[in-house]
């Protein structure tokens, strides 16, 4: 199952939940039966009067969670081009669906975010309701170069980054650090790496009968404070200005006209973005333009029902599939893009990924019940 679950009983009785990924060798990437079987175990906690507090994690000291397990859907979109495959159907909803459970979880819920965070991480991590980020911490959406567009939530949380910030992560798929997560909002704490089992004693240690959020809060600061000198240096922060300059365009087109001639940047981290977003998909920018527009006025339940429409006709459409192929399945690191001008992607074929391709209810219509 590739999961771990434990029960630690505290000094009052009360009880820690902790759900550790354990897929080390593939960077604890998400599958459809992880999903499932963590999304029944968190459920199960929520309504369990004894335990107080769960605490997600990820095993190995490379990654908490580098993304999706988005192979196995890739093959299956090769097997059935211009359908939607049963498993993506499975796949996207349960894993939006334990996002959102993330999101409104009744308890205290901690994630500990080291390492590599990408896409689905990402989405665990910015559910969670005090987000730990480490030294390690390498956080990012990395869709770009897949033919997928940032999920998972990240229409929510991109589209309420500092002025074009959101955009620019989105297209480029740069990655953040412990730094960057504080600054911008994509994180609550910045602990050492080797803090983490003193966390747990901490935890263990609080009177969860009362008083439990100032608790909580001065166990986090005080960790947090021993931890300062290891902050390493913001990267995007400071570059926000000149970010919100390049980005100041009316379209998508313009977006990319701005950014990719960054891959001949003396600034590496400007070079290395305008790098991935010029290798990067255009069909995706085009979504990633669009979602982030929409996404400013919806509630977060409606953001994963229309991630929900976007993936699936991601599923029918060549790119994804082929992305995926040439990144991690072939490795040849060269995608055949269906559409490889951004200036000539019909307006018509990126509206449509954001029609329903299912029957009936939405799958998702429910997530407000929650």
């Amino acid at each position: 199952m590739n999961l771990h679950f434990e029960e630690l009983t505290g000094s009052d009785g009360a009880r820690i939940g902790i759900a550790s990924l354990d897929a080390e060798q593939s960077l604890n990437a998400l599958s459809l039966p992880m999903i499932l079987a963590l999304g029944d175990r968190l459920d199960a906690w929520a309504k369990d009067p004894n335990i107080v507090c769960v605490l997600l994690r990820g095993k190995g000291p490379k990654a908490f969670c580098a993304g999706g397990e988005v192979r196995s859907l890739a093959l299956a979109c090769r097997e059935q081009p211009g359908v939607v495959p049963a498993l993506a159907a499975q796949f996207f909803a349960a894993e939006y669906r334990l996002d959102y459970r993330l999101h409104t979880y009744p308890k205290p819920l901690i994630c500990w975010g080291h390492g590599y965070v990408l896409g689905g991480g990402m989405g665990l991590l910015q559910s969670a309701s005090v987000r730990i980020v480490t030294p390690s911490s390498r956080l990012a959406m990395p869709e770009i170069s897949i033919g997928l567009y940032p999920d998972v939530g990240a229409s929510w949380f991109l589209s309420r980054l500092p002025g074009k910030l959101g955009l620019f992560l989105g297209l480029t798929g740069a990655h953040i650090n412990g730094r960057d997560a504080l600054d911008l909002g994509l994180a609550d704490r910045f602990l050492r790496d080797d803090q983490q089992d003193e966390l747990l004693g901490g935890l263990l240690q609080l009177n969860w009968q009362e008083q439990t959020a100032m608790q909580l809060n001065s166990l986090l600061k005080a960790l947090a404070q021993e931890a300062v000198d290891q902050q390493p240096e913001a990267q995007w922060l400071p570059r926000r200005a000149q970010i919100d300059a390049w980005l100041d365009v009316g379209d998508v087109q313009g977006a990319w006209r701005a950014l990719s001639p960054l891959r001949e940047h003396a600034d590496p981290l400007f070079s290395r973005a305008g790098k991935t977003l010029s290798e990067g998909c255009p069909l995706t920018a085009h979504l990633v333009w669009e979602q982030i527009r929409r996404a400013r006025h919806l509630s977060l339940a409606e953001v994963f029902q229309m991630e929900y429409a976007l993936s699936l006709n991601c599923c029918r459409h060549p790119e994804f599939s082929e992305g995926v192929r040439a990144r991690l399945i072939d490795k040849d690191q060269t995608p055949h893009w269906h559409w490889p001008d951004i200036n000539t992607i019909p307006e018509a074929v990126v509206l449509a990924h954001f029609n329903k391709a299912w029957e009936g209810r939405h799958p998702l219509a429910d997530l407000s019940d929650y």
